[in-house]
């Protein structure tokens, strides 16, 4: 099969990587000249590496980038089976493209989204044929990260995302299916992370550092502003406000206004040399509170907010318990799923949570989903 991709940039490019890995011609374009030599420098820089640590023969890294072509137009794709755009998230730039490479693939050619929150429907809705179009969320880095959300959009033929779905698992990756909303599963549940973390610093609760530390004494491999800073606020920042804009501005998703100063600063985390943390002198993350309760009442806080997002996120139907919980563990590897952390601490205890901190703010911020409360009845 052959499948074009449009964008040559992290995504686009790690993408690519494992659609040639997989056995797959790859097209892999872009409108800019250096925007492929610097990819195509990478995928070869990339292949060298895993013949170094004898993940793969260099035979095997031969045939891989031999499989792999590169072009800056639409025209190559003309016998394409399937085409994932992996660009700009700008919804107006995407209908464009779309509507451009349906002008010259065949009519049986599937038209991917690679958008990470933008709606897949909308993007549909710009071709003449949207039942082909849906989202194909990989995360970054995509070699490496197995989570697929696959997104069909309100037109997509059914057997289309069945298809695509079955594809995606003979990719080696882990497929989940969720509806097209705001964030998908992903985006959406994890929002809490970021933002009842900002909250809490705003608050005067704790700093970064006992925050951060208060989510690694759960088993998070990290904390929400280590993370914000190697994502780049200004990226975690541009989600958030398109999640909250996308939802009619629902409190629970609502920005900070400490994220937003940090971006008005330049201050975008470890790729500017400051964020949250110093990163500049070895300054680095600094030391964490030795109140072993006060990071624990913090902990829990965040943990409760998540939990509650996750059963929401299941009780308005946009995926299933299991592919919650697959979400969060493939695609930015928590600990455990959240519908199952749930289900060990105790519905009870989360719903008790959730109506104390109601309590304590009065803001819709704070609502309990109607499942959890549902289950304890």
């Amino acid at each position: 099969m052959k499948i074009s991709i449009i964008g040559s940039g992290a995504m686009g490019s790690g993408i690519a990587q494992v659609l040639a890995q997989s056995g797959h011609d790859v097209l892999l374009t872009d409108t800019r000249e250096e925007a492929l030599v610097k990819s195509k420098n990478g995928l070869t820089s990339t292949m060298s590496k895993l013949v170094d640590k004898a993940k793969i023969t260099q035979a095997q890294a031969d045939e891989i980038l031999s499989r792999i072509t590169f072009g800056t137009g639409v025209e190559g794709m003309s016998d394409s089976q399937l085409v994932i755009e992996a660009i700009v998230e700008n919804l107006d730039v995407k209908k464009k493209v779309f509507a451009d490479v349906e002008a010259v693939v065949d009519e049986k050619c599937i038209l991917a989204s690679n958008t990470s929150s933008l709606s897949i429907t909308s993007i549909a809705a710009a071709c003449q044929n949207p039942n082909r179009v849906i989202g194909i969320h990989f995360f970054n880095p995509a070699p490496l990260m197995p989570l697929v959300e696959v997104i069909p959009a309100l037109q997509t033929n059914e057997d289309i995302t069945q298809m695509v779905y079955g594809w995606v698992g003979s990719w080696g990756k882990v497929p989940v299916l969720c509806k097209d909303t705001p964030g998908f599963i992903v985006n959406r549940v994890a929002r809490p992370f970021y933002g009842e973390a900002l909250r809490i610093y705003e608050e005067g609760f704790a700093d970064f550092a006992t925050i951060d530390q208060s989510m690694r004494d759960l088993g998070f491999k990290m904390g929400p502003f280590e993370l914000m800073d190697m994502i780049g606020n200004d990226v975690n920042y541009a989600v958030t406000e398109s999640v909250f804009a996308a939802f009619y501005y629902d409190q629970r998703f609502k920005p900070s206004l400490t994220q937003k100063k940090l971006n008005e600063a330049g201050w975008l985390g470890r790729k500017t040399g400051r964020g949250y943390y110093n990163y500049m002198e070895n300054a680095g993350i600094s030391a964490a509170s030795i109140d072993i309760e006060l990071r624990n009442k913090i902990g829990m806080r965040i943990l409760f907010m998540l939990i509650n997002e996750a059963y929401d996120t299941q009780y308005l139907r946009i995926a299933s318990a299991e592919d919650i919980d697959l979400a969060m563990t493939k695609g930015v590897n928590y600990p455990k799923g959240l519908i199952q952390w749930g289900q060990e601490i105790g519905w009870k205890k989360c719903v008790k949570a959730m109506d104390e901190l109601y309590a304590t703010y009065g803001e819709d911020r704070y609502r309990c989903s109607p499942l959890l409360r549902n289950l304890i009845k």
